[in-house]
This record gives C-alpha cells, sequence and structure tokens, in this order.
C-alpha cells in the first residue's frame, strides 16, 4: 500500500479535526472543573473557600493571557473567556480551541492548588457583542442562583441534616424562602462577599508608571498593561453597561494568529 495513500486515508478519519469557528464570530470557550463537588468538599471550606477562588482566580488569569482574551470571567468551579471576532487562534479550529482551553485550565489550575484536577471545555458563538453581553449576564445570574443555593445547602447540613434532607428543603423554596432560611441562621445574604454571589472578572487595565532614566537623568512616565481581578463586579444592568464599554472597541481589533 502506498504510504500517502495510507495517511490520508487515515486522516480523512479525523471527521470533526476540519470544524470551525466562523469567521467575524464572537466566540466564548468555558472550561468547567471536572467533578469538582466531590473534589472541592474533600479539600476546601463550604459553601465559598477563598483558597479555591483564588485557584479559579489564577487559573482564570492563565487563560487571559494564554489565548489574549479581552475579558474572562469565573464563578464556581467554571471560566468563560471571550475572544474578538478578528482571533484566529489556531486557524479557529474547534478540536484545538476546546482542547488546548482545557488543558491550559487544567495545568494551571493544578499547578495553584497543589493538587491534579481536570477540566473540560467547549464553545459558544455569538453574532454580535450585545450577544456576549447576553451570555456574561446568564452566567453571572447563575452565579447568583448557585450562591444561595449553596449557602443554604451547606447551612443545613452544618446544623445536621443530611445531604439528602437538606435537598428535600430546598426543592421548590422561592428566593425570599432561601433568604429567610439564611437569616433565621444569621446569614444576611445581601452582604456575602460580592464575588461570592457576582462572581469574578478578569480584563486588563493600563497603568502609567513614573521612572528614572540614568542616562538623561530625567523623570519619565511609560504605560504598562496589567491584568485585574475584579472581585467587586457590578450587576444585572451595570454589569451589561461595563461589558458593553469593554467590548465596544474591541470587534475591529487585530489579529493574533498562533
Amino acid at each position: 500500500m502506498d504510504a500517502g495513500d495510507f495517511e490520508a486515508r487515515q486522516r480523512e478519519r479525523e471527521w470533526f479535526h476540519g470544524l470551525t469557528v466562523p469567521p467575524g464570530a464572537w466566540t466564548v470557550l468555558r472550561v468547567d472543573g471536572r467533578g469538582f463537588s466531590k473534589f472541592t468538599e474533600a479539600r476546601f471550606e463550604k459553601p465559598f473557600d477563598p483558597r479555591f477562588a483564588d485557584c479559579m482566580a489564577e487559573t482564570a488569569s492563565a487563560l487571559l493571557s494564554e489565548f489574549a482574551s479581552p475579558y474572562v470571567y469565573t464563578e464556581s468551579d467554571e471560566i468563560s473567556l471571550v475572544l474578538a471576532p478578528s482571533a484566529d487562534l489556531f486557524g479557529r479550529g474547534v478540536e484545538k480551541l476546546v482542547s488546548i482551553s482545557a488543558g491550559v485550565a487544567s495545568a494551571a489550575f493544578t499547578h495553584a492548588a497543589g493538587v491534579p484536577a481536570h477540566f473540560d471545555g467547549r464553545v459558544w458563538l455569538g453574532t454580535s457583542a450585545d450577544d456576549v453581553v447576553d451570555y456574561f449576564s446568564w452566567r453571572q445570574a447563575d452565579a447568583a442562583r448557585c450562591a444561595l443555593n449553596g449557602w443554604c445547602y451547606w447551612i443545613l447540613r452544618k446544623a445536621g441534616k443530611s445531604a439528602t434532607e437538606a435537598g428535600a428543603v430546598l426543592d421548590g423554596a422561592s428566593v425570599s424562602e432561601k433568604n429567610e432560611l439564611l437569616f433565621a441562621h444569621g446569614v444576611n445574604f445581601a452582604e456575602v462577599p460580592a464575588w461570592q454571589r457576582r462572581g469574578v472578572g478578569l480584563y486588563w487595565e493600563s497603568r502609567e508608571r513614573t521612572g528614572f532614566d540614568p542616562v538623561r537623568e530625567v523623570e519619565v512616565s511609560a504605560t504598562r498593561r496589567r491584568v485585574r481581578v475584579d472581585r467587586e463586579l457590578p450587576m444585572k444592568d451595570e454589569y451589561r453597561t461595563f461589558l458593553g464599554e469593554l467590548l465596544q472597541p474591541i470587534g475591529s481589533g487585530s489579529r493574533r494568529t498562533v
């Protein structure tokens, strides 16, 4: 058998290798911790552990830098990063984008936490910046819902109820009833740290720094870009406005290839 023909036949079986993100589409890559319910219960405090949140923020920062993303958002055990329409990373190959984002997240979290951890990934597509704003608004709403449920569940568990009993109490309970449950146990959900209820956003910011030029013996200023980890994100309409302003100039940004 001709070696070239044999290789071509094998390549043809890589059915999904040619699947790409459409040119000009807004892309969000979302990675989720695999089996993190048991993983975190065995290693971190519940319902929220600042150490775990720091590990997730460090992982999100690694993704922000690796993919040159304008915005990355993390809540619970998930991270979402947006790619501009002009991005051409890995030829926009879906397999590459998903596998590498999950790989970077797994490696970064493992390094931060000191124990092996795994993430899976997926791709979301939008046609406009407004679609992206809708996406992140959806994830922030999920963060608030999960935070409320998590606080209630672990308050009940720590009060002596089993997992089944705690789940039964919360099943069908309204938001106001859950808030009342927490209040009865001394927790005002509105005063829970914002990063627990709203998630954490990471984005680039420019800072002016003043230095000294020893050759000319004068003070000079330079603009430096750094990652901002925002644990006090706005909510609802204010969050949408914030995202819109952040994304507005990006659609016509420069291309970056790998």
